[in-house]
């Protein structure tokens, strides 16, 4: 069996043995793994051929109890060698979700032609086909050449080959029980004397061996047998023999016709030879077993997952039980879909469809205990009382035997582990047996697990109008559709607010959403009759050790909708592998959700229970200064990388530094601020609210770095209020002149000039002649504002007294700041040579720092000073590079700056098709802007483009909503822009009273701003 067969290729495939020790062979040669861990790899992966292995299930078989802290890392390369080491291992071993599946030909493991000769010999059994099972049976012997990997595999491999070798040894049963009833017997008394001793306690294979002996002649031994095995089941376990051995024993002894050897004269004969005793057959005359509960008539959505269910269900037998586990939070609708399943199943499985709330997760009821549900699971197939053992062990080998002849389906409700599940598990590979539970049974071999998660908006919207009634959820869709959003998706929650409401007619939609709107509330409301998502959730929590119960109440504390690991082991003050475990244990008990690999949240109501359990030992304070200390660290770390040449402002946190993730890239920093911008925002929320001014006011500063290239210009504002607020609080004056000039910066992008120069004012007031570096800050922040207010000659006052501050500083970030900000003064008073030496020199300092955001904006200045110059290919040259560096998810709006210059020089060009098509996707960017201020500068832009391309009446369009814009703002050289622009647009569309009104109120704009005839002229 150890040749390789033919691929379809021609060329030899790779074959693996597995029954006994790991063999690989390919062609003539015999494949070498690199290191025992790779073995134990590839065997846990051959042992479920097709089926996914999750990572968690493959460290343990590589490691046991004890894996080392990189498990999960060696395990991924160890599966990145086989693939090497294996001819096509690439393909045959598969990454598969969180775990990984192999996925093997017909003829490439001996298990697979195991269960394949196994099978086989069934159907010849069942057609009366005795000599030919033998031989099928024969060929599954000779594969079986021990246990998996010698015994040598560890806990998880060694529990697979424990269950094997009872397939091995049904096998081994049923090949000498039809020898016998062929009419071989002495022959067989050297084998079975063999397995008899490597198994001295199976009862069956003692009796096949006494049963060989009596037939063979040797009455006496037989007899021994018995006495040999009564003498060793009572020392070893302190019980008689069974019923069955005890009734072949006294056949025996009184040489009974029905032990005599004789041959079947036909296949019910046969069938009648095989079974142990006539009532474990179905009877044909009675009906076969529902108990069942009755499905729901509304059932909704769960179509992915229902049609998984009946796929396993429908599926050809495949040597073993089909097994199906649906595992998800308390509430989620795991025992409706099962029973839902199963009903529509029910016609496959015709010998019977049981049902058993295990109890796993009951109200004030305790878990049934396996050896009480066999009683009942043989009570319902049929089994009288008198007939059932006492003990589990020989309750759940009758079990196995009887249902091993029938064709059943099997609901295991609400399970609490793998152990209360094992021995209740169909032995025949025509049952099917289906779990729930909230968590995962990792360790239940042969079982294809699913996740329920939340119904999607659709599908609760469906269900509140099936439950509720079309006519109330039409009269409010609104109110409906928040309903469905404050249940989450959750059924039982969803189920039990249409309870509700049916019970209480006189109550709106609305009604009841406002009661649920307050959050302290929205569990108690949750509840109708015995049904509580505030029950359903605890017993979950109750489940957990006190340890985990304490993790899960802090990690309530966590603000954001995805948790790291990184931040959940700030939170609970403990290290990174630890807090990962503990998010692990959460995950598995459906008490957190995972949406992708490595970031954990929280259910609404769920979090909403964790915050309600909340003690007065747990330590919160100390919670959330850690987590407020790790994100300083963070965002510092981050900020060094994307924005290169800042300057740093105050200590780091004290105490022990936690471990930060990796942010050492541009991708890998925006990525994780991205990510972590949500919950950023309520942990400077929450701590500006509590103790921490001085980490509030440094976590705040790091943040508007982010918000401020992203183009969140509200939340930058609401940011650096908190900031003003933490620094007032500490009297702290340097710190408040740095949060007070972020603050004008947030005012000047919303367009609050006057408001943002009182702030600047404020701030320079506190630091002037006392710190350089803030006072430069303020100056910069009143040029800028006062350029937007059209006050040139202040903003160039401001602005030359702040740049020699930052050069004499070093500080070149914020001088090239400076430079272009006066460079954009200089440009729009048309004094283009000033605004081209001093935009070219910013350009130059941040391309040095490799502040990109800044350089794009600084080059655009550049490009349009030198077009008042007369300068179109240096221009050009300019935007080009700008619109390089551009990326549009950093500053929109300004990207949408470039592109609109951008289309105004293609046309001057004559490129009148890129010109249309640039100055559009500067509309659709900038429509999305925060920023009025950008919007009105690129809807002028855009304005002159249309009015070029001889498009009057939509650059008049363009230029009317430009005025709206910057006359909101007091954005004179915006309005004035716009004003000039309605007049050349009335004058093409022939209303000249309209242009000359126009035209003068713009040339008295221009006039007070001092704006030479040069600049003018669009």
């Amino acid at each position: 069996m150890d040749s390789a067969a033919p691929s379809a290729s021609g060329r030899p495939v790779v074959r693996f043995n597995i029954l006994g020790s790991l063999e690989g062979w390919h062609g003539e040669h015999r494949l070498r793994l690199g290191s025992p861990t790779q073995e134990r790899v590839l065997v846990t992966l051959l042992l479920e051929p097709g089926r996914m292995v999750p990572l968690p299930r493959l460290v343990a078989a590589a490691w046991d109890e004890a894996p080392p802290q990189t498990a999960g890392h060696q395990i991924r390369k160890s599966v990145a060698a086989l693939r090497t080491h294996i001819p096509d291992g690439a393909s045959m071993i598969v990454t598969d979700g969180a775990g990984y599946r192999a996925m093997l030909g017909e003829h490439q493991l001996d298990l697979h032609e195991f269960t394949q000769w196994a099978r086989q010999a069934r159907q010849a059994v069942a057609a009366g086909r005795a000599a030919e099972a033998v031989g099928h049976l024969r060929a599954c012997l000779d594969l079986w050449r021990g246990p998996v990997m010698a015994g040598a595999g560890g806990t998880v491999i060694t529990a697979a080959s424990a269950a094997l070798e009872e397939r091995h040894m049904a096998v081994a049963e049923q090949y000498f029980e039809l020898q016998l009833e062929l009419g071989q017997s002495a022959e067989l008394v050297g084998p079975l004397r063999e397995l008899v001793i490597a198994h001295p306690l199976r009862e069956t294979l003692r009796g096949r061996l006494m049963l060989a002996l009596y037939r063979a002649g040797r009455q006496a031994e037989a007899l021994e047998e018995f006495g040999r095995v009564r003498a060793l089941l009572v020392e070893e376990l302190g019980i008689d023999p069974g019923v069955e051995l005890t009734r072949l024993y006294e056949a025996i002894l009184r040489d009974s016709p029905e032990v005599a050897p004789r041959v079947p004269q036909s296949v019910a004969d046969r069938a009648a030879l095989l079974a142990p005793a006539s009532y474990l057959q179905p009877s044909p005359s009675e009906p076969a077993p529902c108990t069942l509960p009755y499905d729901l008539p509304d059932f909704t959505g769960r179509e992915s997952e229902l049609a998984r269910i009946l796929e396993a269900g429908r599926a050809p037998a495949g040597g073993s039980t089909r097994i199906v586990g649906v595992d998800g939070m308390g509430g989620s609708g795991k025992s409706a879909l099962a029973v839902h399943a199963a009903h529509l199943l029910a016609a496959d499985y015709p010998d019977g469809q049981l049902f058993v709330d295990l109890r796993g997760f009951s109200p004030g009821e305790k878990a049934q205990e396996p050896s009480a549900v066999l009683h009942s699971l043989l009570r319902a197939v049929g089994i009288p009382d008198d007939r059932i053992p006492d003990d589990l062990e020989r309750r759940t080998t009758l079990w196995r035997t009887v249902s091993a002849q029938r064709r059943l389906l099997l609901l295991l409700d609400n399970a609490a582990d793998a152990a209360q599940v094992r021995p209740l598990l169909p032995a025949a590979e025509d049952c099917l047996a289906i779990l729930t539970g909230r968590v995962r049974m990792l360790d239940l071999d042969g079982a294809e697990w699913l996740s329920l998660g939340l119904l999607s908006p659709d599908d609760s919207a469906t269900l509140l109008t099936r439950t509720l009634g079309a006519d109330r959820t039409t009269a409010e869709p609104e109110a409906t559709a928040r309903l469905a959003g404050l249940c989450g998706g959750l059924p039982l929650a969803l189920r039990i607010t249409t309870a509700r409401l049916r019970n209480r007619p006189r109550w709106t939609v609305q009604y009841l959403v406002d009661r649920l709107a307050d959050e302290t509330r929205r569990l108690r409301e949750l509840s109708a009759g015995e049904r509580s998502v505030e029950a359903t959730l605890r017993l979950s929590y109750q489940a957990m050790d006190a340890d985990q119960r304490i993790a899960f109440r802090l990690l309530g504390l966590h603000p954001g909708s995805a948790i790291d690991v990184h931040s959940a082991a700030a939170l609970l003050g403990t290290d990174v592998h630890d807090a990962e475990d503990t998010l692990e244990n959460l995950l598995d008990a459906h008490l957190l959700e995972q949406h992708e690999a490595g970031l954990y949240g929280f259910h609404d109501l769920v979090r909403t229970y964790a915050m309600s359990v909340r003690e007065a030992e747990d330590d919160e304070e100390g919670a959330v200064g850690r987590l407020v200390g790790y994100y300083t660290l963070a965002t510092d770390q981050a900020c060094d990388v994307l924005f290169p040449g800042r300057e740093r402002f105050g200590e780091p946190p004290a105490g022990e530094v936690p471990e930060l993730p990796r942010l050492d890239s541009d991708a890998r920093a925006l990525r994780w601020y991205d990510r972590e911008h949500e919950a950023l925002l309520a942990v400077v929320a929450r701590a500006g609210a509590g103790t921490r001014p001085g980490p509030t006011a440094l976590l705040a500063r790091n943040l508007l770095f982010y918000l401020d290239m992203r183009g969140h210009y509200e939340q930058f504002r609401v940011v650096s209020r908190i900031a003003v607020d933490a620094a007032r609080e500490l009297a702290d004056p340097m710190l408040l002149s740095v949060s007070l000039s972020n603050l004008a910066v947030a005012h000047w992008w919303l367009g609050d000039f006057p408001d943002g120069i009182a702030t600047a004012q404020e701030g320079l007031a506190l630091v002037s002649g006392k710190d350089r570096g803030s006072e430069a800050s303020c100056l910069d922040v009143l040029g800028l504002l006062h350029g937007a207010l059209g006050n040139f000659d202040a903003a160039r006052t401001y602005l030359t007294q702040a740049i020699p501050l930052h050069r004499e500083l070093g500080l070149d970030r914020m001088e090239a700041q400076a430079l272009d900000n006066l460079g954009t003064v200089e440009t729009w008073s048309g004094n283009y040579a000033e605004g081209v030496r001093y935009s070219a020199r910013a350009t130059e300092l941040n391309r040095r720092v490799g502040a990109r955001s800044n350089e794009i904006h600084s080059l655009t200045w550049l490009a349009l000073a030198h077009l008042g110059t007369g300068e179109e290919e240096r221009a050009r040259a300019c935007l080009a590079q700008a619109l390089e560096l551009c990326d549009e998810s950093r500053k929109p709006g300004n990207v949408a700056f470039v592109l609109a210059h951008w289309a105004r020089l293609c046309q001057r060009l004559g490129e009148a098709r890129s010109a249309a098509e640039h100055a559009e996707r500067a509309l659709e960017l900038i429509s999305a802007d925060s920023s009025v201020l950008r919007q009105a500068a690129v809807v002028n832009v855009v304005g002159l483009v249309q009015l070029r391309r001889g498009a009057p009446d939509r650059a008049m369009e363009m230029y009317r909503q430009a005025h709206q814009l910057a006359s909101r703002l007091s954005y004179r050289i915006e309005i004035a822009r716009a004003l000039s622009g309605m007049a050349e647009a009335a004058h093409a569309l022939g209303d000249e009273p309209a242009a000359q009104r126009h035209r003068h109120a713009a040339e008295a704009l221009y006039d007070a701003m001092g704006v030479t005839e040069a600049a003018r002229r669009l």
